[in-house]
């Protein structure tokens, strides 16, 4: 698993460090070009994955609006919390550091990472962007539902070759280690897909007279890749702490107080830094200069945000929209208006030896 020294180089990393933007020429070179040059010049792939990708090279396209989709969405779920996942825009070895750590942090990154997988291969098939897919050619003829029969008939999101894919693509790496991290990363990749399918839905359109629902024609869609954000979130808090078993083959419970985790839940192995001082050996950027809120009780208020060491305050103006009213029809008018606000950061760390880690 090492790729670089010192540094081991696990999926989610990969694909922020190797992922152009979807409107990078590199991207566009690749598609005119040779599919084996483009997949060879993708840094830290296993044999596995570069076979992927010279099969499949328009699927990278979608690799990479994956990866803008998780790592957003990772963004906003640790966006009031210390460690804010930041470090994936700020610099790829701040990840790496993360990732090192087989904590709570690094299962969620690595979910979320399969999960976007996922999601992007699988509206792409939607959409028709890829030679190798299309709707899912399971879901035609009739069925029935609690509601009565109905036809298939749309287009159904193909979760099933999304899935696949994901697993063929983001597993390779693990797959070729044996070790306890290996496993971790196995167990959380495949917690991440199934997050994905868990909020397919099936969607209906009604067909008959002034609308009546006599014929139904239903498809199925994947929710909005926010709700499987959510659901990982929930996974994360309550992530399950366990031990590599005696023969190695798989987990058990670091505390016996605590149930067996299932194939939903994330797993990890090593308890999490406190984030509070930037500190490149974790991958911490700390929390000084981190906007924090002075009346929370929760993660993001300046006692728990700025880890106890207090809080500047600056008193800016902003304008904002106020007075609204609706006028018919069907337009909501507002008031510019200047609003006065305190803004509470975090103070950094006095003591030498923070300095010394910066």
């Amino acid at each position: 698993m090492n790729f670089l020294p010192g540094i081991w180089w696990s999926l989610p990393l990969i694909l922020v460090w190797a992922t152009p933007p979807v409107t990078s020429s590199w991207w566009y070179m690749g598609a005119v070009g040779s599919s084996r040059v483009m997949c060879d010049n993708v840094p830290g792939l296993v044999s596995r994955q570069r076979q992927l990708c010279r099969r499949h090279p328009e699927a990278m396209l979608s690799i990479g609006r994956g990866v803008a989709a998780w790592t957003a969405e990772c963004q906003h779920q640790f966006r009031r919390h210390r460690w804010d996942c930041n470090a994936l825009e700020r610099g790829q070895r701040l990840l790496g550091r993360v990732l090192l750590r087989s904590s709570r942090e690094s299962a969620f990154v690595h979910a979320i990472s399969s999960a976007g997988v996922v999601f992007a291969i699988t509206r792409a098939c939607s959409q028709g962007e890829l030679k190798s897919c299309s709707c899912d050619p399971k879901k035609k003829g009739s069925a029935k539902d609690s509601k009565g029969h109905f036809d298939w008939g749309g287009c159904s999101d193909n979760i099933d070759y999304g899935i696949k894919f994901a697993r063929a693509f983001v597993d390779a790496k693990e797959r070729k280690g044996k070790d306890a991290r290996a496993l971790m990363n196995l167990h959380n990749n495949r917690a991440g897909r199934k997050a994905v399918k868990r909020f397919l839905k099936q969607e209906c359109k009604c067909h008959g007279v002034s609308g009546s629902c006599t014929l139904r024609t239903c498809w199925l869609a994947m929710a909005d890749f926010r709700k499987t954000g959510d659901y990982l979130w929930k996974k994360y808090n309550g992530a399950i702490q366990v031990v590599m078993n005696q023969d190695g083959t798989g987990f058990t419970v670091a505390n016996k107080k605590f149930k067996k985790p299932t194939k939903n839940d994330l797993v990890y192995f090593e308890s999490s830094p406190d984030y509070c001082i930037r500190d490149r050996d974790v991958g911490s950027l700390g929390t000084a200069g981190r906007v924090c809120n002075q009346t929370s009780r929760g993660m993001d208020s300046c006692e728990v945000m700025c880890c106890g060491r207090g809080y500047d305050t600056a008193r800016v103006s902003r304008m904002t929209k106020c007075e609204c009213k609706f006028h018919w029809c069907c337009a909501v008018r507002c008031q510019d208006c200047l609003e006065v606000v305190d803004i509470h950061t975090c103070k950094a760390p006095k003591s030498p030896a923070w300095m010394a880690r910066t």
